[in-house]
């Protein structure tokens, strides 16, 4: 039931002896599951705050007290439902949205929790925090929330490239989380994140010198405006769509909102603001961020990031060239054995939506350059590309090993208002 006067309401599973069980490192990450840690669904393995330079999250028998920023967005609705299929250890849920947002209830398991507003709420008592609210909310909040001795976990492009701020994709590079020092952790770009667990068994192999790509973008990745677009401008051209074979012009479209030209039946090569040497912030961000989490400062990469019409899905087309040979068998070996990588004969949007690795196929020689492979990627964009890997970099941090704690329980005290629920 919805309480009549409580000041929020937050999930909390209550508190369980842990003694008796062990705690160990996750060893591959494409296959983390938390079930040997649960009780008939019950948490029993916790986590809390730590040691700020070599941020790590101790077992303890409260739990993870986590909090979403942005948890009426695609995103965040993905969020809770990965924190249930995963059993993240939840030991309490608050959940925060714009001032717009505030007030309603968003259902989690069997509890509804309501939302409370993010610029004016108190984040003392987080241990975890997921931010998917945009840059500039992140910007403003981040370091707020940082301060209280939570993890924020970040999925905008706010803090990707500062260099105190580790940019992680799981299966790629966690042993950045060895030092968070300013209490926040960067998610990649959602189409960065499908090429990275792909092209970093390749890079080992046979060092990564050079990379052409091209992208097939979901318009979930402009958000729940994007998709709305789409689903409108589909819905205008209805049966006769056809006709668009002989005019281009044969249906009025609502005019474009997210996107410069319609995006049903269409492709918009320009999706983005053009910021240097004719390249977009999205094409820039592929470039930088494969060179931040690679860590190949040197990496030559050209980028042009395409909007398709696709609900959900990015596909990258990849020309790859190394320093050294790598035939397409190895290359292929080399894939199937890599954490979070399915190799596939059609990589597509459909088959990647709502799981978690990503899909690579028509992988060949790339002829136009000396040691180049060519190939396809496919990953769910909301998914991996943002919340599966965000509750991942969770997972990461709840497996280090145990550091000496400081002030894990300050202003815990704060939860004596929220609601108690039943698990």
């Amino acid at each position: 039931m919805r309480p009549s006067n409580a000041v929020r309401t937050v999930w909390n599973a209550g508190a369980i002896d842990t003694s008796h069980l062990g705690f160990r490192p996750i060893q591959k990450i494409a296959t983390i599951h938390a079930s040997s840690r649960f009780i008939r669904g019950i948490p029993t393995v916790e986590c809390g705050m730590a040691n700020r330079m070599s941020t790590e999250l101790r077992p303890s028998p409260q739990g993870v007290h986590v909090g979403i920023v942005g948890a009426s967005g695609l995103v965040g609705d993905i969020i809770l439902s990965i924190l249930a299929e995963r059993q993240f250890p939840v030991a309490s849920l608050r959940l925060f949205a714009s001032a717009r947002s505030a007030g309603r209830y968003l259902r989690w398991k069997h509890t509804e929790i309501l939302v409370e507003d993010a610029s004016t709420a108190d984040y003392s008592g987080l241990d975890i925090a997921f931010f998917s609210a945009g840059a500039s909310t992140s910007l403003k909040l981040a370091p707020v929330v940082a301060a209280t001795g939570a993890v924020v976990v970040d999925n905008s492009s706010a803090w990707r490239m500062d260099a105190d701020v580790p940019l992680v994709v799981a299966e790629v590079n966690s042993h950045a989380l060895k030092a968070i020092q300013r209490g926040i952790v960067a998610n990649p770009n959602c189409t960065t994140m499908a090429a990275m667990p792909v092209l970093k068994p390749l890079h080992e192999a046979a060092g990564l010198q050079r990379m052409v790509v091209s992208t097939y973008q979901a318009v979930s990745g402009g958000g729940i405006t994007g998709v709305r677009e789409l689903e409108a401008q589909v819905r205008n051209a209805g049966v006769d769509s056809a006709a668009l074979v002989r005019d281009g012009a044969a249906f009025d479209f609502p005019p474009p909102k997210k996107w410069a030209v319609p995006i049903a039946f269409n492709v918009v090569p320009l999706n983005y603001q053009i910021v240097e040497d004719g390249y977009t912030e999205e094409e820039v961000k592929l470039r930088d961020e494969s060179r931040k989490i690679l860590e190949i400062p040197e990496l030559l990469v050209s980028g042009t990031c395409v909007r398709v019409p696709v609900y959900a899905g990015h596909s990258l087309s990849i020309n790859a060239q190394f320093k050294r040979d790598i035939p397409v068998d190895v290359a292929l070996e080399l894939l199937r054995g890599a954490a979070g990588v399915v190799v596939a004969d059609v990589p597509n949007p459909l088959v990647a939506t709502g799981r978690d690795p990503v899909f690579v196929g028509r992988v060949r020689r790339d002829p136009t350059v000396e040691h180049g492979l060519a190939l396809f990627v496919t990953g769910d964009n909301l998914r991996k590309g943002a919340a599966l890997n965000a509750v991942q970099i969770a997972e990461i941090l709840c497996s280090q090993i145990p550091r000496p704690v400081m002030g894990d329980n300050k202003n815990r005290s704060q939860q004596s208002n929220a609601t108690s629920l039943a698990h």
